[in-house]
């Protein structure tokens, strides 16, 4: 959505502390050099600090700079400036999987990830406390383990961290679709001595939508976090995450059928008389949600050459609401097309985790120029799902025309609550189960000549599923662990400049227990395994104001689910496993911030 800035920013400037005349020093300070405009190295990509240009993995970044340039108040917005990204559709708000959707190298993914850990935010992401933004290109389990990524992928925020001096900043926008959004940025030490520092973001945005103006969207963040510098070699810090909102849904269409309706794809549509521009529902058809985040992190320099890294991190998603959806039918009397209208609400859903990890970093120099980085680390997630739907037991509410009719009397809230209020036009379809994983994971950079960096990688995890409920169906517990490994090779052959690249990646999935035929027999299947094959060229130009990456991949998948039939009287499907998915392309990134 354009935004025409209309307020005004307040910057509070740093305060200089006062000092005594006779402890003044004059410096005359000659130059600045700026190392680097666009800050793409990264401190996660492979849970050490590696330079871009040192780092086989391929992975685009989206800095702060480009935030508030672009005037980016969401993270779904910054998705544009990544190449390889297709945004499916916007946040519904939905406990569980309400997030943006996107396709990355094929497949679909979300933002799951914030500072290496996973933090799932189900609602719109406010971008008042994001620094950065890190995706990371291909299958990526090996570090991040198989709950929280795709094979496309893994999309991890950075967050503002607090630091020494007092500053902020206080904004207000307005613009079309009746928008207006306020925000503060504000920093402060606590303490005399910047030992214990403080920073919090908020923002409150009011906005419609262009098909309906009057919408009243709101969305509010609040994002504290504290850091606590003990001595030289002991920090710990603290950060929240509260999102709150109450939207009207995306309007979205689903299950485009070429060979049931003759169409294939909105364009077509529109010129049969679909107006992108009409909400085809009524008033008030809004989902409240909420996110809960918290993330509480141990630095501890145990010597020059080796670090330790706590965290515990815990999330939290709860939704309750309408969440209209719609669907294009063709009327078998006359041919004529229709708009199908249905509703899957969520009632009082829930979905948490618990992550707990340790890491330990050793960097070693030997021999004559020789470098040795390693990070060893163990990972425990719980995830747990209290989830429920309901809609209505005919399926959709009605179907029709693509234009000309009374859309908002006869589809808005009144309507359907009126209509769950009578069980007997209920379905509900819930989920409510358990999973605890368990991980162990090593990844080493080796340089045996300046320039050459060879990584290998490998992650053990294993799955324990509690079992529990999905839909009528009751789901068997199992366990279940697998293997992750990776390497890459990169090296620089204009130092600090070009170096060329190669990486194999792997991901996988545990599906659990599916049905082997139509009399519901059922088997455990084996993991669904991706594999990446990738290479390319790096560049960094005019002291990191131009970087580029250019790039082939090729990804595999085997064993997924292919679906064979239906078992008898269910609509459940039986399959087996001789699924394979391909996705390859070349990527070009070229990322520039001349003046």
């Amino acid at each position: 959505m354009k935004i025409a800035l209309l307020g005004a920013a307040l910057i509070v400037s740093h305060l200089a502390q006062a000092q005594e005349k006779d402890s003044l020093k004059s410096i005359d300070l000659e130059s600045v050099i700026i190392n680097s405009v666009l800050k793409k190295n990264s401190d996660y990509t492979n849970k050490m600090p590696l330079r871009a240009i040192e780092n086989p993995q391929s992975y685009s970044t989206v800095d702060r700079i480009f935030f508030d340039n672009q005037l980016i108040n969401t993270v779904d917005e910054a998705y544009r400036n990544v190449t390889g990204v297709q945004k499916m559709w916007s946040a519904t708000n939905r406990a569980g999987d309400g997030g943006a959707y996107i396709t990355l190298r094929g497949f679909t993914s979300n933002n799951a990830m914030r500072n290496g850990l996973v933090a799932p935010v189900t609602t719109a992401i406010d971008a008042i406390n994001i620094e950065k933004l890190e995706v990371l290109k291909g299958p990526s389990a090996t570090l991040y383990g198989s709950n929280a990524t795709s094979y496309g992928g893994v999309i991890n925020r950075v967050t503002k961290k607090p630091y020494d001096h007092f500053g902020g900043s206080v904004s207000v926008t307005g613009g079309s679709y009746n928008y207006y959004r306020a925000q503060a940025d504000i920093n402060t030490p606590l303490t005399k001595n910047n030992k214990l520092l403080f920073r919090f973001n908020t923002a409150y945005t009011k906005t419609g939508t262009f098909q309906k103006t009057d919408a009243k969207n709101t969305f509010f963040a609040f994002t504290p976090s504290l850091l606590y510098k003990v001595n030289d070699k002991l920090d710990i810090s603290l950060e929240f995450e509260m999102y709150d909102t109450k939207t009207i849904p995306e309007q979205s269409f689903f299950y485009l059928s070429k060979a049931a309706t003759g169409v294939s794809n909105m364009r077509d549509l529109e010129k049969l008389g679909l107006d992108y521009k009409q909400s085809y529902y009524g008033d008030n058809m809004y989902t409240n949600a909420r996110v809960r985040n918290l993330f509480g992190q141990v630095n501890y320099k145990i010597n020059e050459h080796i670090r330790s890294n706590t965290n515990v991190s815990t999330a939290y998603t709860y939704s309750d609401g309408l969440n209209p959806y719609f669907a294009i039918t063709l009327d078998p009397t006359d041919k004529q097309l229709l708009v199908n209208r249905g509703d899957q609400s969520s009632k009082d859903s829930k979905k948490t985790y618990l992550q707990v990890q340790q890491n330990f970093n050793f960097d070693y120099s030997f021999g004559n120029g020789m470098r040795n980085r390693t990070v060893v680390g163990l990972d425990y997630m719980h995830i747990k799902n209290d989830l429920k739907y309901l809609y209505l037991k005919k399926g959709f509410f009605d179907a029709v025309p693509l234009k000309g009719y009374d859309y908002a009397s006869t589809f808005n809230a009144d309507v359907l609550n009126a209509l769950y209020a009578n069980e007997a036009n209920v379905r509900n379809y819930d989920q409510r189960d358990a999973q605890d994983t368990y991980s162990a994971y090593v990844s080493n950079v080796f340089t045996p000549v300046a320039g050459l960096n060879i990584m290998t990688a490998l992650r053990y995890e294993s799955n324990n599923f509690q079992g529990g409920k999905l839909w009528i169906n009751d789901v068997s517990a199992y366990k279940q662990a697998a293997l992750a490994p990776k390497f890459g090779i990169v090296y620089e052959f204009v130092k600090d400049k070009f170096s060329i690249f190669g990486n194999y990646q792997n991901s996988f999935k545990s599906n659990g227990y599916y049905f082997t035929d139509e009399n519901a027999k059922t088997a455990l299947s084996d993991p669904e395994r991706a594999n990446q094959f990738e290479g390319g060229i790096k560049g960094n130009l005019f002291r990191g104001k131009v970087n580029a990456t250019l790039s082939y991949y090729d990804i595999e998948v085997k064993n997924t689910l292919y679906t064979l039939g239906y078992v008898k009287d269910t609509f459940n499907a039986f399959q087996n496993q001789s699924g394979k998915l391909a996705s390859k392309g070349v990527e070009l990134e070229i990322n520039a911030y001349l003046l």
